[in-house]
């Protein structure tokens, strides 16, 4: 059974991947080559979409993996399993990043049973589309924050007194922060906090040896989409307006996360990274 702590809420995010069709494409796409040996990582998020991608790729490369989650326990227990056939270990921590307090208790899980923490992936998000800033309530508001980015200081705060030299955080952005976003002008704005976090936060532990970098995918088929309250109209046409016209699949966003946590970048904090299907953007 996986950790467990007293929930904030429950609504239907981020939805359950093993519902989703077509499958989103997780699997790695080359053999490893060792160069996460040794480390272990928290990855939040890691049931699905891209955190699960993320996971099977540091597994294949060495890391043992810490997967936290908020509700799908099937999904966990599915990238737990995908985690232990590549060889290394997995634990699944019940958890929703918006509580501080649910934070500490992953670090401390995870330095009980690995000893260690190396890298923290900032992953989990959710996502309201709303056609008028007026149709976002106060509640949806704070929970978007709460999640996105207050998630992300909550996660950082615990691990922080952990980490050593040669550790890594990466934070996932999105196209959004750059392009904005009509129709998710809160998730937007998260995601424009989410990349200035990443920038300032580099400033602040690269004299530590710690580098800090971000990723900002396009639009990737995920369960965050048709779960998050898009309608079917935009999902049957989603991923068409980038250059390459049609959605990413988390394993082609994963090795952006595997690059920023390994030793190929290790000249490399601050930075944002960007798997979008060919859109240029700015910054």
């Amino acid at each position: 059974m996986p950790d467990t702590q007293e929930m904030i809420h429950e609504d239907s995010l981020p939805g359950h991947e093993s519902r989703l069709e077509p499958k989103p494409e997780w699997q790695p796409r080359y053999a490893g080559s060792e160069r996460l040996k040794g480390k272990v990582a928290i990855i939040t998020g890691a049931d699905s979409g891209i955190g699960r991608a993320v996971a099977a790729l540091y597994a294949r490369e060495g890391a043992d993996v810490a997967i936290v989650y908020l509700l799908e326990d099937d999904d966990a227990k599915e990238t737990q399993h995908i985690v232990e056939a590549e060889g290394q270990r997995a634990i699944t921590i019940k958890a929703d990043v918006g509580s501080r307090k649910m934070c500490e208790h992953v670090a401390k899980r995870v330095l009980e049973v690995f000893g260690q923490i190396d890298i923290l992936v900032n992953n989990a998000g959710e996502q309201h589309p709303d056609e008028e800033i007026t149709d976002i309530t106060e509640e949806q508001l704070h929970r978007t924050f709460q999640t996105n980015i207050f998630g992300m200081f909550h996660m950082v705060q615990a691990v922080r007194p952990y980490l050593t030299e040669g550790a890594a955080i990466i934070n996932c952005t999105s196209v959004t922060m750059y392009q904005g976003s009509k129709n998710l002008l809160d998730y937007s704005s998260t995601k424009g906090a989410i990349t200035a976090f990443t920038r300032s936060l580099s400033e602040n532990l690269i004299g530590e040896g710690i580098r800090v970098n971000a990723v900002a995918p396009g639009p990737i088929w995920t369960p965050l989409n048709p779960c998050g309250g898009a309608d079917k109209e935009k999902i049957a046409h989603f991923g068409e307006k980038t250059p390459m016209k049609r959605p990413g699949q988390p394993n082609e966003v994963a090795p952006a996360f595997l690059f920023l946590a390994c030793q190929d970048a290790s000249y490399m904090s601050g930075q944002v990274l960007h798997p979008n299907g060919g859109t240029v953007i700015n910054g």
